[in-house]
């Protein structure tokens, strides 16, 4: 989600720098920028990210004409770089300390933040006929918990952990996947698929997982081109973010 809306904005011209957790666990790993953690450098749908260390070192990746990234989880670069718009895309469902005082504008995603008390507007993330809608007093409708249906199917196309522990596949985003294929493990439990299909996301190897961790998602009718490309959710809430940026700094 952070990566669609760090896009759109990107491309709008907006200067963006993201703030990441030391090992992301990013799913959708074809569309996350949070790889240039790893990596270096990430680029999506023609826009790239560049992993950075300093604020000195945010200013020369601007110029370059690319998004920065760095490990800081407490975000707290904002306090040298002191931006006009905050968003707290962390989608944990609760704010985990995000203020309204952190910025002239402090955008919330989803469930955990009320307007007025923790941000001043919050953007609706649930996949309903309010998605992406730009909310100006309460809060975001709560969280189903419902993954976005593709085919009618649900639940049964999202791999979690069945346990907690270090998290293995051979497997490749992209790759063909067959009903009951076993697509990786954890430890050395199993975890198959139940439907067959594209490996539409899938968490990077070697990494250790709580029980319940979201692991992949199969597409049971997508192309390999639909795992490197922002889905139409994040292109929708990334366009609740613009409108509510431009509402507050576009009044003409």
């Amino acid at each position: 989600m952070a990566s669609g809306i760090a896009h759109r904005l990107a491309r709008c011209h907006f200067r963006v720098c993201l703030t990441e957790a030391p090992y992301p666990q990013a799913v959708s790993r074809g569309v996350a920028f949070c790889e240039a953690i790893y990596d270096g450098e990430k680029e999506v749908e023609g826009i790239a990210a560049k992993s950075v260390s300093s604020t000195a070192e945010v200013f020369e990746v601007w110029a370059e004409g690319k998004i920065p990234i760095m490990v800081d989880p407490e975000a707290s670069i904002k306090d040298s770089l002191h931006p006009e718009v905050l968003i707290d895309a962390i989608m944990a469902k609760r704010n985990l300390g995000t203020k309204i005082g952190d910025a002239p504008l402090v955008i919330g995603m989803g469930p955990g933040f009320r307007v007025g008390r923790d941000v001043h507007v919050v953007v609706e993330t649930n996949y309903s006929i309010n998605l992406g809608k730009v909310i100006l007093r309460g809060e975001a409708e709560k969280d189903t918990r419902i993954p976005i249906p593709i085919a009618g199917l649900t639940f049964i196309r999202v791999l979690h952990a069945p346990q907690e522990g270090l998290f293995s596949s051979q497997k490749n985003i992209g790759d063909g996947i067959s009903s009951g294929e076993v697509v990786a493990f954890m430890g050395k439990q199993p975890v198959k698929a139940e439907v067959g299909g594209i490996l539409r996301a899938l968490v990077r190897n070697g990494l250790k997982v709580k029980k319940g961790t979201k692991l992949g998602e199969i597409d049971p009718l997508g192309s390999e081109e639909v795992c490197y490309t922002i889905r139409a959710k994040m292109r929708a809430i990334a366009g609740g973010v613009l409108e509510a940026i431009l509402m507050r700094y576009n009044r003409g």
